[in-house]
């Protein structure tokens, strides 16, 4: 379990805690069903308090090897789908939060680089058998783990449009998150399944093809 890769459920736990929870287990089935196939590529735009974060992290909880969560999930909608156990804590998770920030960031450098180098971090970490060198590229890393183990990786990406709304990153800066994002996931052989959520959809963005998989 690590900052980036294979996550625990306290995040959706949380949630469970709650006074007021609303269940919506029930699209695990969908995103059951996708899982390794063209349409698992799904993009989660809403307004703001739309509970979204919570929703990606329901989905971190369930599909991440970094935790047991089947008694978390054992009173929910989901437990009585057929794909339940199948599925449950059977994956390899990377998860960011788009939002958040280096301490005292100024910089888009500074921005990527903490999520960059974290999810290299934990990979490493995670596979330490494999030798990897954290000056490959984080796609290069990600192919090689498939290439010598066959294992494949659930990307669950939190507020993917915040790098739009901050100040200090420059059009320019804009363009090379949405082509880090492009050679991260498209077309790319150990994507299970891309889960992204967001304020405004894709379009509004991405005005050519580079996530056009979405």
């Amino acid at each position: 379990m690590g900052m980036f890769v294979n996550p625990d459920n306290s995040a959706f736990q949380v949630a469970l805690n709650s006074e007021i929870y609303v269940d919506k287990t029930g699209m695990l089935e969908y995103t059951n069903k996708v899982i390794n196939t063209l349409q698992g590529y799904i993009c989660n735009s809403r307004p703001r308090r739309f509970g979204k974060s919570v929703t990606a992290n329901m989905l971190a909880a369930y599909y991440s090897k970094g935790c047991d969560s089947r008694e978390m999930f054992s009173t929910l909608k989901i437990s009585e789908s057929i794909g339940f156990e199948k599925n449950i804590n059977k994956y390899d998770v990377i998860y960011i939060d788009f939002s958040r920030l280096p301490e005292n960031c100024q910089t888009y450098e500074e921005y990527i680089n903490r999520i960059k180098t974290g999810i290299k971090e934990d990979l490493l970490e995670e596979f330490p058998e494999l030798e990897l060198k954290e000056e490959m590229s984080l796609w290069d890393i990600l192919a090689k783990i498939f290439q010598k183990t066959n294992r494949k990786f659930m990307f669950i990406m939190d507020e993917w449009d915040a790098v739009f709304h901050m100040p200090f990153i420059s059009q320019k800066e804009r363009q090379e998150y949405l082509l880090f994002l492009k050679n991260l996931l498209k077309d790319q052989v150990y994507v299970e399944l891309a889960y992204m959520t967001g304020i405004l959809p894709i379009a509004k963005y991405s005005a050519a093809s580079e996530l056009n998989m979405f």
